[in-house]
């Protein structure tokens, strides 16, 4: 058995070839995985943007012992129902969300950024425990979405060829290869600079070339550990540590504000969420002051107006705040969770997962203070 065969199918093209290679790597694993207690509600998979797949995200929540785990992709449920089988094959429950971006500016908070850097009065909202015979009437609220999005994505491309002209970069024949829009998936600013990253490959090379041209071409002063990950040519992850090079030095110069349809308004996603029995979370960022996860520069969100916002949020329908463990200080989660019980919202473990290098489990869970997350999984994994 060619186990490392095997693991690279979780990630072909094939659905059922993924779910094979799942199926067979269960099996051969049985009774060498220890389950424990952890949960994770958030992750992305390649029908947004991530390295894995439906069926890996399942196999990396079964290896790593999760006892639940749920998928969350931007303006995408196309990987859903293959999620929902993959839990079935590692008996591993199962939550389905999806996650949009909202317009707020018909609300007091129109001329304010809030939890989404790149534009004010645009919010990172999660529709969380989608029931299976709803995915068909979510993904008809999502398509126009995804159409009004590649719009835009267009105009991006455009100007990122202007910032680095080496690269040439066509929507349809280099960015739209590396998603899975042809499938029901998303395509998002990170399949452009992943996009740019394989070219730049293609044309610079690796390892010293591709530090010089940074440094010397596009004028971008790399730290030690950006040069450290760019000399580890045998890193399968290789591409993942150009993408954060250039989301920092370029996402915010080739951005484009996402308008309707792209962005429903707030008021038309909250009537949706309710519509299909589904759970509608603000997603909290909290001020960036010194990244825990050093991967976020110094910004202000939502933390000097949050008492007004969560008490808003409740008035006009919210149902739970999605939060991340291990993205803010104690002090911001203390604040969070506190307003959570004042206003009577959810509170949801919404750790973000769409990097190669960030863990399955979120160890924070283990703590009692925050134990509470793991049952509200539990109960989002129960809607059925």
């Amino acid at each position: 058995m060619d186990i490392n065969l095997l693991l690279n199918n979780l990630n072909a093209h094939d659905i059922n070839q993924r779910l094979d290679a799942l199926r067979t790597l269960v099996n051969e694993m049985k009774g060498n995985i220890n389950k424990g207690c952890f949960t994770n509600n958030h992750v992305h998979s390649k029908y947004s943007f991530s390295p894995y797949s439906p069926s890996k995200i399942v196999f990396e929540a079964y290896k790593n012992g999760l006892a639940a785990i749920g998928i969350m992709d931007h303006d995408s449920i196309g990987g859903a129902r293959e999620f929902i089988e993959a839990g079935k094959i590692a008996k591993i429950p199962t939550t389905v969300g999806a996650e949009i971006r909202t317009d707020w500016s018909n609300t007091q908070f129109r001329d304010i950024t809030i939890n989404n850097p790149n534009q004010k009065a645009c919010v990172y909202t999660c529709i969380h425990g989608i029931k299976e015979d709803k995915i068909d009437e979510v993904d008809d609220f999502l398509s126009p979405i995804r159409r009004a999005r590649n719009e835009r994505n267009r105009k991006m491309v455009e100007n990122l060829n202007r910032l680095i002209p080496d690269i040439k970069l066509d929507l349809e024949k280099d960015v739209m290869n590396v998603s899975y829009a042809s499938d029901g998936g998303s395509i998002t600013e990170r399949h452009i600079l992943l996009a740019a990253a394989n070219t730049l490959i293609e044309i610079v090379g690796k390892k010293e070339k591709l530090i010089n041209y940074f440094n010397q071409k596009l004028t971008i002063n790399l730290n030690d550990k950006q040069k450290a990950y760019l000399m580890d040519d045998d890193c399968d992850i290789y591409e993942y540590d150009i993408i954060n090079i250039l989301k920092a030095n370029y996402l915010n110069k080739i951005y484009v504000d996402a308008q309707s349809p792209e962005i429903p308004d707030v008021f038309d996603a909250i009537k949706f969420a309710h519509k299909i029995d589904a759970i509608i979370a603000y997603v909290y960022s909290g001020d960036v002051i010194n990244s825990i996860t050093e991967d976020k520069k110094n910004q202000k969100f939502e933390d000097d107006f949050i008492e007004d916002l969560f008490k808003y949020n409740k008035s006009i329908g919210f149902d739970a705040v999605a939060f991340m463990p291990t993205r803010n200080t104690e002090e911001q989660l203390d604040k969070v969770m506190n307003l959570c019980r004042k206003n009577d919202l959810i509170q949801i473990n919404g750790e973000d997962i769409n990097q190669p290098r960030q863990p399955f489990v979120c160890e924070k869970l283990s703590d009692k203070k925050y134990a509470h997350l793991i049952d509200t999984t539990w109960d989002l994994v129960n809607r059925k």
